[in-house]
């Protein structure tokens, strides 16, 4: 027999704060749908948070309000800093270095409560049997435990937080450089991490059925194989993967929070966990569809090796036309439409701005520019539009693929900076190759190509050569992409 709990009732006024803090997060999320009203969006996400904040502060009495308010003050300090110093480029390592810190508050937090589950409101009284007297009654004793459904909240929450841990870091540390972007493929790899993720299912059943005293082994093994997960999903999906790893990984730190969320019987963040990981998934989902990928192919991994590291070279020597920036200056200046195409190769070089200068000399001279943005172009979701908004290029001139393909067959010039797989016609002709299917720029059908490129020796993400070198009406510019645009800027001038 179970001892009903008894429940203090939710104060009304803090279940609307915490619904206001929600609207607030939604009106996040679809102003950070559009670079035009993204500003508006941080803004709205700001407000909501600091509800949502203020609101827990004022109603829980868990620490003391000094030591938090003094951790809010170092760790807001820490944000200002790294935020004022970080350079566009290195955005995407920053967002996962973020994402693993998300994760692993999920698995403190989760470790928490089960180790002071008082203190969270998780313990509930059951009545145990002690002794049976001479005439047959009989003696009760309460104890106190966690419940079984709490436990699996907070196992699926520390799970979910250390998945994302794990491969966060290992999405730093390729994104940064300091791991090769190319995929590290483990034997019976699919195996391993089948098992693995059987593991922790199992563990976390056992976990809610043990008794207090069987439980500290298995969260401790618990969290010890999602921590292995996390790193093994992550070290086999190469460099062109990137963006929906990133996205994955948001998702999953929303998850986790949600989890905890329902552990602490906290609305706020079951709200915000919510959003942030249906979001996530949603915009996986739309990343892997514009590389013509099923998200289960991207966590098996094994596409694409990083061209910086020596994963494609050009196997055969075809025959190419290389331009210099006054060639291609004189052709831009004559030209009546152009469209840029950039890529990540203008995120190493930083060439933002000096691209921005570039399109403002052309436009002075009668010139149409606009920016054609792939949905996986760079390392991260918006990586390019986060980019030529640092270089304050107008938001009505930055169009995506559906957009303005069809405007390739009236453009004089295709001017591709950086970019690769995303305009490679072999993924509209080629069935053997790794990106077929994949929705690419019809840059093949605009009058002029010039495309910017370090050199001849290498391809792309997927390993693959790009027929669009070759092509007539292409004039390659072999130079780093920064360099290049600078000197066409000055034969602009």
């Amino acid at each position: 027999m179970m001892q009903a709990i008894e429940h203090q009732a939710v104060n009304p006024w803090v279940a609307l704060a915490y619904l206001v803090s929600g609207v607030f997060f939604i009106l996040a999320l679809r102003g950070l749908s559009s670079p035009a009203t993204s500003q508006a969006g941080n803004r709205f996400g700001m407000i909501g948070m600091l509800i949502a904040v203020v609101t827990t502060l004022a109603t829980h009495d868990i620490a003391n309000i000094v030591e938090i308010l003094i951790a809010i003050a170092v760790g807001g300090a820490i944000g200002l800093v790294i935020a004022r110093r970080i350079a566009m480029t290195a955005m995407p390592e920053l967002v996962a270095a973020f994402h693993s810190l998300v994760g692993l508050a999920a698995v403190l937090v989760g470790w928490a409560a089960y180790l002071n589950p008082g203190a969270f409101g998780l313990l509930e009284s059951s009545l145990r049997f002690s002794a049976e007297l001479y005439d047959g009654t009989v003696i009760s004793g309460a104890s106190n435990s966690i419940s079984p459904v709490s436990k699996v909240e907070m196992g699926l929450g520390i799970a979910i937080g250390a998945i994302t841990f794990s491969g966060s870091v290992i999405a730093f540390l390729k994104l940064s450089g300091k791991m090769s972007g190319s995929p590290i493929l483990l034997p019976v790899r699919h195996l391993i991490n089948l098992g693995t993720l059987a593991v922790i299912i199992v563990l976390t059943a056992l976990f809610a059925m043990a008794g207090p005293d069987q439980t500290l082994p298995l969260i401790v093994a618990l969290t010890i194989a999602a921590f292995v997960i996390g790193f093994l999903l992550i070290i086999p999906i190469g460099g062109a993967d990137m963006p929906v790893v990133v996205s994955m990984l948001n998702s999953y730190s929303g998850w986790a929070a949600a989890a905890m969320g329902f552990t602490l019987g906290n609305t706020a963040m079951i709200i915000t966990g919510a959003l942030v990981g249906s979001s996530g998934a949603i915009l996986s989902y739309i990343m892997c569809r514009a590389m013509n990928r099923s998200f289960i192919s991207v966590i098996a991994g094994g596409f694409g090796a990083d061209a910086s590291a020596g994963g494609g070279e050009t196997k055969e020597q075809r025959p190419y036309k290389q331009g210099s920036a006054a060639d291609a200056a004189f052709m831009l200046e004559q030209a009546e439409k152009v469209i840029i195409i950039p890529g990540y190769g203008m995120a190493v070089a930083q060439a933002q701005h000096a691209l921005r200068e570039m399109a403002d000399l052309l436009e002075e001279k009668g010139v149409e520019v606009k920016y054609a943005i792939h949905p996986v172009a760079g390392r991260m979701p918006g990586h390019m539009n986060v980019l030529l908004a640092e270089a304050q290029v107008p938001y009505e001139n930055v169009f995506e693929l559906e957009d303005i393909n069809s405007e390739f067959a009236q453009a004089d010039v295709a001017f591709i900076i950086g970019a690769n797989d995303v305009v490679n016609p072999a993924a509209k002709t080629d069935k053997s190759s790794p990106i077929y299917g994949m929705p690419v720029f019809d840059v093949d059908k605009a009058k002029q190509v010039f495309f910017i490129k370090r050199s001849m020796g290498g391809v792309g993400y997927a390993g693959v050569d790009n027929d669009v070198f070759y092509m007539d009406q292409t004039m390659m510019l072999l130079s780093d992409a920064k360099k290049m645009v600078e000197e066409i800027v000055k034969a602009l001038d």
